[in-house]
C-alpha cells in the first residue's frame, strides 16, 4: 500500500505548465530516436539497413531538420493531453483510496493507464497527424504543415481516418500496466529495502526500467498502431508501409507473415534508448521548474535548492500563503504611518 499526496504548495496551473515544459523540453531531444522508432515500426525504406544506416540515409535524403519532423505536433499535443490525464488521474486516484488515504501500487498503475486512455483518445487525432508528418518526404510533402494536415486527411479520408490504429492503442494499455505492475510489486525485492527508503536515483532507474519492459510488452500493439496511421491510398506508395492489410487484426497477420514475430517488435531499439535521457530531462526539468514556482510562491529561499523560507508555514495552500501576507501588510502599514506621524 501507498499514500497518494500532491504537493499543496504548487498549483494545478503551475503543476501544468511544469510538465508541459519538461515534456516538451525532453520530446524535443530525443525526437531524432522518435522518428527512427515510427519509421521502424511503419517499416519505411530508411530502416533497410538498419538503425545507423536510416539516420543516414534519412540525412542524405532530407537534411538534418528530417530528424524533428512531427516534434511540433507532438510538443503541441502535450498540453491538452497532459492536463486531460492530470485531471482523470486525480478523480480516479480518488476514486481508488480508501478512508484513510492509502492507494495500492496496481489501483495507482490502473488510474494512470485508465487516465492516459481517456487522454490518448481525446488528442489520438494528433498522434496520427504527427506520424503522417513523419512518414512523408519534407522535400516533397504530401502535408504542409498541421492544420493542412488536419483539412486534409479530414476532407480526404473522412473523421474516421483520424482515429485510425484508436483500436490497438487502447488495448496496448494492458500489457503496458502489467508490465509496470510487475516492475512495482517487485522493487522490494530488487533493492532488498522498504520502498519508503528510495532515493531520487533508485527512483529514476525504477521509472526506467518499469517504462523499458512495459513498453516491450506492449509494442506490438504500438508497431500496429503505427502502421494503421501511415497507411493511406492518399499518399504516395500507400504512406510507405511495408505491408497491406485491412484492419488491425490482418495487420498483425500480416507483419508476422511477411516480416516473421520479430517485426512487431521492430524499432524497439531506438524506442529503448530514448528512455533514459528522455525521464532524466523530464524528472530534471520538472524538478526545477517546480522550484521556480515554490520561490515564486514563497516558500523557498531561492530556485536552486529547497532550502525552505523562515517563517513561513510549509502546510499553507498557495491562495492561503498570498492572503495571509496581505493581511500581515495590511496590519503593518497603519502602525508604520502612525508611527511616522
Amino acid at each position: 500500500m501507498a499514500t497518494w499526496r500532491r504537493d499543496g504548495r504548487v498549483t494545478a496551473l503551475q503543476r501544468l505548465g511544469c510538465a508541459g515544459l519538461a515534456g516538451a523540453l525532453s520530446l524535443s531531444l530525443t525526437a531524432p530516436l522518435e522518428l527512427l522508432t515510427v519509421l521502424a515500426q511503419v517499416g519505411t525504406w530508411h530502416c533497410r539497413r538498419g538503425l545507423r544506416g536510416a539516420g543516414q540515409s534519412l540525412c542524405r535524403a532530407e537534411g538534418l531538420r528530417a530528424f524533428w519532423k512531427g516534434n511540433l505536433t507532438a510538443c503541441l499535443r502535450l498540453f491538452p493531453y497532459s492536463a486531460l490525464q492530470l485531471a482523470a488521474s486525480r478523480r480516479l486516484v480518488i476514486l481508488f483510496t480508501d478512508e484513510l488515504g492509502h492507494i495500492s501500487h496496481w489501483r495507482a498503475i490502473m488510474a494512470g493507464s485508465l487516465a492516459g486512455m481517456v487522454a490518448t483518445i481525446v488528442t489520438y487525432p494528433t498522434d496520427v497527424i504527427k506520424t503522417r508528418l513523419i512518414v512523408q518526404n519534407r522535400l516533397e510533402p504530401s502535408y504542409e504543415g498541421i492544420l493542412h494536415a488536419f483539412y486534409k486527411i479530414y476532407h480526404q479520408e473522412g473523421l474516421l481516418a483520424l482515429y485510425r490504429g484508436v483500436s490497438p492503442a487502447i488495448l496496448g494499455a494492458v500489457p503496458f500496466s502489467a508490465g509496470s505492475f510487475f516492475v512495482y510489486i517487485n522493487l522490494d525485492k530488487i533493492w532488498q529495502e522498504p520502498i519508503v527508503h528510495f532515493t531520487p536515483l533508485q527512483n529514476f532507474i525504477n521509472g526506467c526500467v518499469a517504462a523499458g519492459v512495459a513498453q516491450t510488452l506492449s509494442f506490438p500493439f504500438e508497431t500496429v498502431k503505427r502502421k494503421m496511421q501511415a497507411q493511406s491510398p492518399w499518399l504516395p506508395h500507400y504512406g510507405a508501409v511495408d505491408v497491406h492489410f485491412t484492419g488491425m487484426a490482418d495487420c498483425f497477420r500480416q507483419t508476422v507473415k511477411n516480416k516473421g514475430v520479430l517485426g512487431l517488435w521492430s524499432g524497439l531499439t531506438p524506442s529503448l534508448l530514448k528512455i533514459v535521457p528522455y525521464f532524466g530531462v523530464m524528472f530534471s526539468t520538472f524538478e526545477f521548474c517546480k522550484r521556480v514556482c515554490l520561490y515564486r510562491n514563497g516558500y523557498i529561499e531561492s530556485p536552486l535548492n529547497y532550502k525552505l523560507t523562515p517563517g513561513v508555514d510549509q502546510s499553507l495552500q498557495p491562495q492561503e500563503l498570498r492572503e495571509l501576507k496581505i493581511l500581515r501588510r495590511e496590519n503593518f502599514e497603519p502602525r508604520k504611518s502612525a508611527l511616522e506621524n
